[in-house]
């Protein structure tokens, strides 16, 4: 199974950005769709996600602040987070959807981002 790491992430201002990255064990271009999330659990929120073919969707908080992309080529998937609220505040966890079985079946170990007013 696919392993994934997170970076990025911190503490800003509101209106200043962050950029979260995450880099797979293996190649996720074709196997697996990318997708950021907010918490984990019954409650978590998905945030953004790409899939295998590059569509990307967006929660309507972040959409036009938010932008998702993946580099093949390294392995990885980026969120770019501008503009950023208090209510951006949370632990952001990078996930793969396995598009055999359209689940998230692997998880990093988050990144916080903290946004003060």
């Amino acid at each position: 199974q696919v392993q994934l790491v997170e970076s990025g992430g911190g503490s800003v201002q509101a209106g200043g950005s962050l950029s979260l990255s995450c880099t797979a064990s293996e190649d996720i271009s074709t196997q697996y769709d990318m997708g950021w999330f907010r918490g984990l659990g019954v409650g978590r929120e998905e945030i953004a996600t790409i899939d295998s073919g590059g569509i990307t969707t967006y929660t309507p908080s972040v959409k036009g602040r938010f932008i998702i992309a993946r580099d093949t080529a390294k392995n990885t998937v980026s969120l770019q987070m501008n503009s950023l609220q208090p209510d951006d505040s949370g632990m952001y966890y990078c996930a793969a959807r396995d598009v055999r079985y359209g689940m998230w079946l692997a998880w990093g170990q988050g990144t916080q981002v903290t946004v003060s007013s």
